[in-house]
C-alpha cells in the first residue's frame, strides 16, 4: 500500500537569508517573493503528524507562515546557528501539549545544543523555559514515526558531518560539500531530490550550482529543487530559466508530495 506526504520548504535561503541586511542588489532589492528567503528549513507531514527539519533564528515566523498547531519532533541536521537558533521557539508546542519535544541529532550536535543552551538543561530550570528531550541518532539509525521510516544520509560540510534524510521517494540534503559512495547509495531511485546549491562560484563548504547540478547527474532523480540559496546566485525566475526542465529552485512555501511503501 502506498501512502502519501507534503514536505513543505520553510525556508530556503543562507545563513543570512534574503534580502540581506544593508545590501542593495537587484535579488535583495526584488518584489518577486519567490526571490525573499528565509533560513533554510522544512517540514514533513504526513497523515496528522508535522516533523520539522531544523530550527534556525525563523522558526517562529514559518511555523506562523505555515499555520502549523501542531508539531511532533524536530530533526537537526548540524549544529550551525541557522540550523539550531530557534529552538527556544519550540515553547508554545510545549505549553499546547504539556509533553517534551523529541529533538534527534547526532550526538556531537547534542552536546553543541545543550552547551549553547544551558539553561534550558539546568537541573532546575526557569518555569516558561522550554522543554526538550534530545534523541541520539546516527547515519546508520532508520528513524521510525508511525508509518513512515526516514533513513539518515551523511553529508559533509566543509569538515562537519550533516545529515540529510530520506523518506519514500524524497530526500533533504542541505549544507553539503561532498558525500561518499555508501551515502550517495541512499539517495538512488529518487522521484524528488532537494540539495543546497549556494551560488555560481567555488565555495569550501558548500555546493555551488555547478556541482550540485553534476551530483544530481549522477544520483539521476526524476525532479531536484536547489535550496540553500544565495543572493549572489541571481533572480529566481531568471535563474529558473537557464536550468534544466526538471530542476528548479526552491522557494519558501514550495510543498512537495512524496510517497512511501507500508
Amino acid at each position: 500500500m502506498l501512502l502519501k506526504g507534503t514536505l513543505t520548504i520553510l525556508g530556503s535561503g543562507t545563513s543570512q537569508g534574503i534580502p540581506v541586511i544593508g545590501c542593495d542588489c537587484e535579488i535583495c532589492r526584488s518584489t518577486n517573493p519567490k526571490d525573499k528567503r528565509l533560513r533554510t528549513a522544512a517540514l514533513i507531514s504526513f497523515k496528522n503528524h508535522n516533523i520539522a527539519i531544523d530550527c534556525g533564528p525563523d522558526f517562529r515566523t514559518q511555523m506562523l507562515q505555515q499555520n502549523v498547531n501542531s508539531l511532533q519532533a524536530v530533526l537537526l541536521t548540524h549544529e550551525h546557528n541557522d540550523h539550531i537558533i530557534g529552538l527556544d521557539d519550540v515553547r508554545p508546542f510545549n505549553f499546547m501539549t504539556r509533553q517534551d519535544m523529541p529533538i534527534y541529532a547526532t550526538k556531537a550536535v547534542i552536546q553543541n545544543v545543550v552547551s549553547r543552551f544551558a539553561y534550558i538543561f539546568d537541573q532546575k530550570p526557569y518555569p516558561g523555559a522550554p522543554r526538550l528531550i534530545m534523541k541520539e541518532i546516527n547515519k546508520n539509525q532508520v528513524l521510525q514515526f508511525d508509518d513512515l521510516k526516514i533513513q539518515p544520509i551523511e553529508v559533509i560540510h566543509g569538515k562537519i558531518p550533516v545529515l540529510g534524510f530520506r523518506m519514500g521517494s524524497l530526500a533533504y540534503v542541505t549544507d553539503a560539500k561532498t558525500i561518499n559512495s555508501v551515502e550517495k547509495s541512499k539517495l538512488e531511485g529518487l522521484d524528488t531530490l532537494i540539495l543546497n546549491a549556494l551560488h555560481h562560484n567555488p565555495h569550501h563548504s558548500h555546493l555551488n550550482l555547478e556541482e550540485a547540478l553534476e551530483l544530481i547527474e549522477v544520483l539521476q532523480p526524476r525532479q531536484a529543487f536547489l535550496t540553500h540559496v544565495s543572493h549572489r546566485m541571481g533572480l529566481h525566475e531568471q535563474v529558473n530559466q537557464q536550468l534544466p526542465a526538471h530542476i528548479q529552485l526552491c522557494y519558501d512555501g514550495l510543498e512537495l508530495d512524496f510517497e512511501w511503501e507500508v
